[in-house]
């Protein structure tokens, strides 16, 4: 977590929470979701406006984090900002020399992989659990062939149990 970020948490610590602004696609990207956007539906259904900014999505990469009930979070200053996932909390882009970074830059090493009912691969990694970009599944199809990863059958539906995440934190806040 920034530095900034410490220091506006000490100076303010009861700011409320905010809950439906942010999302996370299963390619990585942020959105941004407005008052039109959230009402629009889901954000599976209603995206909102794709962010831009390289300076805002590194800052928003360095202070994403997780509570232990399993929602995914941005502490944007004494701000906790809830992040709703389109699939999983991490999107994992695999590297030329093999190596596995998340969308957040941050390296991970390899645990289990795992295939949902509509063919979406999943990693299990020291950092936790995500989905595998789409533009890696060539390289992902290879280490399947040479079965250095053996990827287990899941139903889409038992993930977020299984590996203690929660998609929509705003639909579970009392948790």
């Amino acid at each position: 977590m920034d530095d900034i970020v410490k220091k506006a948490l000490a100076k303010w610590p009861n700011v409320p929470d905010c809950y439906g602004w942010l999302g996370l696609d299963v390619r990585g990207d942020w959105y941004m979701r407005d008052d039109a956007t959230q009402a629009g539906g889901g954000f599976s259904k209603s995206k909102g406006s794709k962010l831009q900014h390289a300076k805002l999505i590194e800052f928003i990469g360095r202070n994403y984090d997780r509570e232990c009930n399993g929602r995914w979070y941005f502490q944007n200053g004494p701000q906790r900002v809830y992040v709703e996932l389109e699939a999983a909390p991490w999107v994992w882009r695999l590297q030329p020399d093999g190596a596995l970074r998340s969308h957040t830059l941050r390296e991970a090493q390899y645990q289990s992989s795992w295939l949902d009912e509509s063919g979406w691969l999943y990693l299990k990694t020291d950092l936790g659990f995500g989905i595998v970009h789409s533009m890696d599944m060539l390289q992902a199809a290879q280490k399947i062939e040479t079965q250095e990863w053996m990827p287990q059958d899941i139903p889409r539906e038992q993930l977020q149990k299984r590996f203690g995440f929660c998609l929509s934190p705003q639909q579970n806040q009392n948790s």
